[in-house]
């Protein structure tokens, strides 16, 4: 019998049921070996477009982007990498610029620094100085100089959230995200993560009253854990409670890991979800 999100409470959980709540690798057998063939057919890629490769936008040494041309002033995708805040590295991702390039869009892909290295405060910083960057090169790459949709898959979903406000952002795209950093506060991620409740709650979309009246879609798994699919279900909630444009939906049979077929596939769902993004908002920023 399936759980109702209503009835799930990590306050009430103990510390070990917490822990594997939140654990993705653990919950999706094989997913070491798929993360390496996307990292495979990563490079592949980077191969085949090494043009414009590693652009730095900061001083720190990931502070870098990649920027993937699909067409000549063509509209561009940001991509942000998951990983917990904490692990992986844009380069194991080029692979999901197939979908979106498939229809003329633009892919690039930002870098930037893990905890415990930087703590969370520091990590959005990054993002929006990636952006400030990336929008002002785009005449230069050869891009349409309109403003740059953002999409992010778990700890990239969250950053999406987060940057969704920046200027030059005109929607977002977020992928098995998280919302509400307190569950992660009480778990083992906080370990290299070491954020304090003010951080936990200034960089938790669900503890803001409102938010970037700008269009984001959410989409999570519907086999992914469940824990995780309530931060994407309350989160649609909360925006749809303030009168922001939302759309949520569960990509059936998808884990925290398949769900990105749905991106690197010219086909998938997410890729048409991002296809519709630059429709409804064309001609912004």
């Amino acid at each position: 019998m399936t759980t109702l999100f209503s009835a799930l409470d990590w306050r009430a959980m103990s510390q070990e049921a917490r822990d594997l709540g939140l654990n993705n690798a653990v919950a999706a057998p094989g997913s070491l070996e798929m993360v390496a063939g996307w990292e495979q057919r990563s490079a592949a890629m980077r191969k085949r477009f090494p043009g414009h490769l590693d652009l730095r936008y900061g001083p720190r040494e990931r502070n870098r982007i990649d920027f993937l041309k699909a067409a000549d002033n063509a509209p561009t995708l940001l991509f942000i990498h998951g990983g917990y805040w904490q692990a992986r590295a844009k380069e194991v991702f080029t692979v999901v610029t197939e979908g979106p390039m498939a229809h003329g869009i633009n892919v690039a892909l930002i870098g930037y620094t893990l905890a415990p290295e930087a703590a969370l405060d520091e990590i959005v910083a990054e993002i929006h100085a990636g952006i400030d960057f990336l929008s002002g090169q785009l005449p230069a790459l050869g891009a349409a100089a309109g403003g740059i949709v953002v999409s992010g898959w778990s700890a990239g979903g969250h950053l999406t959230s987060m940057v969704l406000s920046h200027p030059k952002v005109r929607a977002g795209m977020a992928i098995s995200g998280i919302y509400d950093l307190e569950p992660i506060r009480h778990s083992y991620l906080n370990e290299k993560l070491r954020a304090d409740e003010a951080t936990s709650h200034r960089n938790s979309p669900m503890m803001q009253e409102g938010g970037p009246p700008k269009p984001l879609s959410l989409v999570v798994g519907s086999a992914e854990l469940p824990l995780l699919r309530k931060q994407t279900a309350d989160f649609a909630g909360h925006r749809a409670r303030h009168g922001l444009p939302v759309t949520y939906e569960e990509i059936p049979g998808a884990n925290h890991f398949t769900i990105m077929h749905e991106m690197m596939s010219p086909r998938g769902r997410i890729t048409t979800l991002i296809r519709q993004l630059f429709e409804r908002t064309t001609g912004q920023n």
